[in-house]
């Protein structure tokens, strides 16, 4: 091993620690009512993506239990080899019926579906126009692609127009990469904008729903509370967050989960997921599709808590409030811990420089009053930061 490396590694967790951007790994125990114990401590969360609280459902859990007596704990090879049980056709039918699509496809992740589908979509003779704010994988998934890629301004319509009057006739296909939520704000894509000029400019528009799917839309999807419904290329999802389990998905035409076979090396050289991930993922689709109350919690209580905190209507079940310097998320986010809440500090390089936040997620498990003595802590840390809240 070369005897200089391990300096150079400490010389750049140094330069980590001095921009307060370092990151520990905590052990976290997730109990229901949302409540989590870190470091010896009983607080309540407002930063876990289980919109829904399927994680913690005994229906969900007795099908997951069930799955792996019936079929073992892994699946034992990648999908295209021997790892293809019969639970994947399952879901993915599920998903494409609920998604009114004609076919499904499911990752290990939704990470490893967007950085599988960008590459195998596109060639060096297309073109690919992506949202700046476009999740970390999409962006991994775009260097691993030979495409020409631009990049537009976060929601700019004017600026995506001037884009593609630029650069659009030079290339043989065009695609569109956005989300349906946007992780870090929480806000929405400029969909039926993007949809109107896909028409205009002849693009194809890939969906990232992450955060949309199973809240927004009757739980199908971001895209589905538009209407007319703006025709996508793809959909991809996860089932991580509201559904409560685990793995991505796509959804389209049959000709594009063929080719993603064929063609997704994320998909093509990665274990299946296990048969009692999977099962659960079924059981929480037949729960979303039918509560309807239970899909609307999450968004409500997210309204509830910008009511009381004065801050705008927020456009999903994720609320950010900029404190700019990391040191003060820091700060704050440590304030509420001691006060009995866990909210995550988000700083460089996960969001841009001088965004440094607070990042609430609101799920349907949270209790009202919770949410008040919560929104009564974060209006002391806006009136003591003068903080000038998100437009």
């Amino acid at each position: 091993m070369n005897i200089d490396i391990n300096n150079f590694y400490k010389s750049k967790l140094k330069k980590i620690i001095e921009l307060d951007q370092k990151r520990d790994m905590i052990d976290s125990f997730r109990s229901t009512e949302s409540i989590i114990i870190r470091n010896k401590k009983k607080l309540v969360s407002f930063c876990c993506n289980d919109y829904l609280g399927l994680t913690q459902d005994n229906r969900v859990i007795k099908a997951s239990i069930n799955a792996t007596k019936k079929y073992g704990t892994g699946a034992g090879a990648s999908r295209l080899i021997s790892g293809n049980h019969e639970l994947f056709k399952k879901l993915e039918k599920k998903i494409a019926i609920f998604k009114g699509e004609e076919s499904a496809c499911i990752f290990g992740s939704g990470f490893l579906a967007n950085i599988g589908i960008i590459p195998a979509i596109s060639s060096k003779n297309d073109l690919i126009l992506y949202d700046e704010l476009s999740h970390a994988s999409t962006n991994l998934g775009l260097k691993l692609s030979h495409a020409r890629i631009y990049k537009f301004r976060h929601n700019n319509i004017l600026h995506l127009k001037t884009i593609l009057k630029k650069y659009r006739k030079n290339y043989k296909n065009c695609f569109l990469l956005t989300e349906g939520v946007f992780s870090m704000d929480g806000d929405r894509s400029k969909l039926k904008e993007i949809s109107s000029l896909s028409k205009q400019y002849n693009f194809s528009i890939v969906l990232d729903d992450a955060h949309g799917f199973g809240i927004l839309g009757n739980g199908r999807g971001s895209q589905y509370e538009i209407k007319p419904f703006p025709k996508t290329l793809i959909q991809m999802g996860t089932l991580s967050k509201a559904v409560g389990s685990y793995g991505g998905f796509i959804a389209g035409s049959k000709i594009i989960t063929n080719l993603i076979y064929n063609k997704a090396r994320s998909l093509i050289y990665t274990t299946g997921l296990p048969p009692s991930t999977i099962a659960a993922s079924i059981k929480s689709i037949e729960i979303i599709s039918k509560d309807a109350k239970l899909r609307e919690k999450p968004l409500k209580k997210a309204i509830l808590f910008c009511k009381l905190t004065n801050l705008p209507k927020p456009e999903s079940c994720i609320v950010s409030i900029i404190l700019k310097k990391e040191e003060l998320a820091i700060k704050a986010s440590n304030f509420l811990e001691k006060n009995g809440f866990y909210v995550g500090a988000i700083r460089p390089p996960t969001v841009p420089k001088n965004t440094s936040r607070l990042r609430f997620t609101f799920t349907a498990m949270q209790r009202d009053k919770d949410i008040i003595k919560l929104a009564n802590l974060v209006n002391e840390i806006i009136q003591n930061n003068k903080i000038e809240k998100n437009k």
